[in-house]
C-alpha cells in the first residue's frame, strides 16, 4: 500500500509534525516532486503542518459529544490550559460516542469531561483505550462457546473444501445487505467481482467508521477480530484474490493492536498465508491507518488513499468492483459485513432467517448515542422496535422524553417520538421517511434546541468535504452561513441548494450533507420557533 502515507505517518512519529525541510529531504528519499508530498500533507487531518507549541488535546465537537456538554467541557479545557501545559482543539468524530464528550491525546482517547484527568494525561505514556463488551455478542460469533478469541477457522476449512460458488450462494439465499450504509446485496457485489477476469483481484475491509454516532465496527474490531478476517479470507477464495488490506482510523489504537494479534494467530495456524491449510488458495492481509479524514469512509477515496494520493471521490463509473485498487477488480465491504458473511456460511440462510422477529430475518449491530442512559452498541434482532432499542441502553438520561431520533447516524433524517414504534429495518425506516445508514441511533431529548443540533451536523459535513466538488464545497458553507445569521433559515433556499448538492455532487457527502438539518425543519416547525431564535 501507500508507501508515500506510512513515509510521512512515520516522520511525523518521529519529528511531532511535518516541516518544510523534513519534508524536502524525504521527496528526494523517495524520488517523488516536493508538491506530490505538499499535496497529500494538506489534505489528512492526521498531518501536522505547524510545529505545536506543547502538548495537544483534541475534543471531539460533533453530534453525540455535543449532546454530551462538549462545548462546556472545551470551554473548562481551555481555562486550564496554560496551568496544565496543554493546548485544546475542537475536531470531528473520535468514534468515541459512548464516551462523549471524547477527548484525545494524539490517538489516545479519554473522557473530557474529567478536567484533572485530561491535566494528569498530558504527561503521560501511551495507554489503551476502555471498551464496554457489545450486548448480546455471542450470538454473531460461531466460536463463542471456546471463550476469549480462540477459533480453528473450521469455517474457512469447510469452505475451501467446497466450491467458490457455496457461499455466495447461502448469503444469496439469505439476502444479507452492506451493513456499512449503502445496503447493497453483499452477494450480488461478491459475484460481480469473482465474475471479473481481470487478475489480481483485492478485497478491502472498510473500517474507517467516522460518522458523529457511529462506533459499532469499533467493538467489533476489538471482540470478533477473528471473523473479520475469517470473512475476509473467505471472501476472497470466492472472488478470487489473493491479498487484502484493512483500511481502519488511527484514532482505533486499541482496537488496532486487537486485530493485529488476530493476524498472527491466523497466520500462526496456517488460515493467512501461502497455500492455506495445504490447499491451492493463498491470501494475505495488510493493516492500512487511515491518515484521517471523513470522506475516506466513501469507497473511492479510500481507494485513493491507498494508492498514496488525496482522499477524493472517483467518478463512477467504473466502480471498483471492475476497476478497483491499482485499477483491479476490487471488493469493499465494511466490518460488520464480513462478520455476519461468515456466520452465515457457517450456519446457513435458514438460520439468519431465523434471528430476526416475525416478518424480518437476520440481526443487526447497532451504535446507540445522545441522551441515553447507557450508550453503547448492542446486537438486536431486526424488526426491533426502537422502543426496544433505547429500553436496552437504560432509556433516556435523568427521566426525559423522547424528542427526536436519527436512525442512521448524522446523515440520516431525524424523526419524531412516533419513530419509537419502526422496526429496526432496512424497508421500514425507508418507508418512515429515514434510512438505518451507519446502524447508528442517536436519540435526543424533548428540550433540546433542534437547530442547534442540525447546525451541528451541517457544520461538521462542510468541515469534512474534501473540497473536490464546486457543489458540495460552496453548498454547505452556504447553508452554515444562513443558519448562523440568525432569526427563521431560509429554508426555500435551503432546498434549493440541497437540490443542487444531490444532483450534482460526486458523493454521497454531498448529496446527504444537508438532509438531516431540512428534515428537521419540516418535521419540528414548532421545535425550530421554541429555540428562542431572533
Amino acid at each position: 500500500m501507500s508507501e508515500i502515507i506510512r513515509a510521512l505517518d512515520a516522520l511525523q512519529k518521529e519529528e511531532g509534525w511535518l516541516s518544510s525541510s523534513s519534508l524536502t529531504a524525504l521527496a528526494t528519499r523517495l524520488r517523488l516532486p516536493l508538491h506530490r508530498l505538499e499535496s497529500i500533507s494538506t489534505f489528512y487531518t492526521r498531518f501536522k503542518r505547524e510545529k505545536p507549541e506543547g502538548v495537544e488535546v483534541e475534543v471531539c465537537r460533533d453530534l453525540s459529544c455535543r449532546l454530551a456538554g462538549a462545548e462546556s467541557a472545551s470551554a473548562a479545557l481551555r481555562g486550564r490550559a496554560v496551568a496544565g501545559g496543554f493546548e485544546v482543539q475542537e475536531v470531528s468524530c473520535l468514534g468515541r460516542c459512548d464516551r462523549a464528550p471524547a477527548a484525545a491525546i494524539g490517538d489516545r482517547v479519554l473522557d473530557a469531561s474529567d478536567l484533572e484527568g485530561v491535566s494528569r494525561a498530558a504527561g503521560e505514556g501511551p495507554r489503551g483505550a476502555v471498551v464496554r463488551p457489545i450486548r448480546g455478542w455471542a450470538a454473531a460469533d460461531p466460536y463463542s462457546s471456546q471463550g476469549g478469541d480462540r477459533t480453528d477457522f473450521r469455517i474457512l476449512r469447510s469452505v475451501l473444501a467446497g466450491t467458490r460458488e457455496a457461499p455466495i450462494e447461502r448469503l444469496e439465499a439469505a439476502g444479507l445487505r452492506g451493513m456499512g450504509g449503502a445496503a447493497f446485496p453483499t452477494a450480488r457485489k461478491w459475484s460481480l467481482v469473482a465474475a471479473e477476469p481481470a487478475m489480481p483481484k483485492h478485497v478491502v475491509c472498510n473500517a474507517d467508521e467516522s460518522e458523529p454516532g457511529t462506533f459499532k465496527d469499533r467493538e467489533i474490531l476489538h471482540d470478533l477480530p477473528h471473523l473479520v478476517i475469517e470473512g475476509m479470507a473467505i471472501a476472497a477464495y470466492c472472488v478470487g484474490a489473493e491479498r487484502g488490506t484493512v483500511f481502519i482510523r488511527h484514532e482505533y489504537g486499541a482496537e488496532r493492536e486487537r486485530l493485529e494479534a488476530a493476524l498472527c494467530s491466523a497466520r500462526r495456524l496456517g488460515a493467512l498465508g501461502e497455500r492455506i491449510f495445504g490447499t491451492d488458495f493463498s491470501f494475505e492481509v495488510d493493516l492500512f491507518v487511515s491518515p484521517g479524514g471523513y470522506i475516506l469512509g466513501e469507497e473511492t477515496a479510500l481507494l485513493e488513499c491507498l494508492e498514496g494520493r488525496r482522499g477524493e471521490p472517483r467518478n463512477k463509473p467504473p466502480f471498483p468492483g471492475t476497476a478497483g485498487l491499482y485499477g483491479r477488480p476490487t471488493l469493499i465491504n465494511n466490518v460488520e459485513t464480513l462478520v455476519h458473511a461468515a456466520s452465515i456460511v457457517h450456519h446457513g440462510s435458514d438460520w439468519w432467517h431465523g434471528l430476526g422477529l416475525e416478518g424480518y430475518s437476520g440481526h443487526k449491530f447497532i451504535s446507540v448515542s445522545g441522551d441515553v442512559a447507557a450508550p453503547g452498541v448492542s446486537l438486536l434482532p431486526v424488526g426491533t422496535c426502537f422502543s426496544d432499542v433505547l429500553a436496552a441502553h437504560g432509556g433516556m438520561r435523568d427521566g426525559a422524553k423522547v424528542g427526536a431520533l436519527a436512525p442512521g447516524g448524522a446523515s440520516s433524517h431525524f424523526l419524531g417520538p412516533e419513530a419509537l414504534d419502526l422496526a429496526l429495518d432496512f424497508d421500514a425506516l425507508q418507508a418512515a421517511g429515514s434510512m438505518l445508514g451507519s446502524g447508528a441511533a442517536v436519540f435526543v431529548a424533548e428540550d433540546r434546541d433542534l437547530l442547534d443540533i442540525a447546525l451541528s451536523i451541517t457544520r461538521f459535513f462542510r468541515n469534512e468535504s474534501c473540497g473536490k466538488c464546486v457543489p458540495c464545497r460552496v453548498g454547505s458553507e452556504k447553508a452554515v452561513s444562513i443558519i448562523e445569521k440568525g432569526g427563521l433559515p431560509d429554508e426555500a433556499l435551503l432546498r434549493s441548494l440541497a437540490e443542487t448538492m444531490q444532483q450534482t455532487s460526486i458523493c454521497g457527502l454531498g448529496q446527504v450533507a444537508l438532509a438531516p438539518l431540512l428534515s428537521i425543519l419540516s418535521r419540528f416547525p414548532d421545535r425550530i420557533r421554541r429555540a428562542g431564535l431572533d
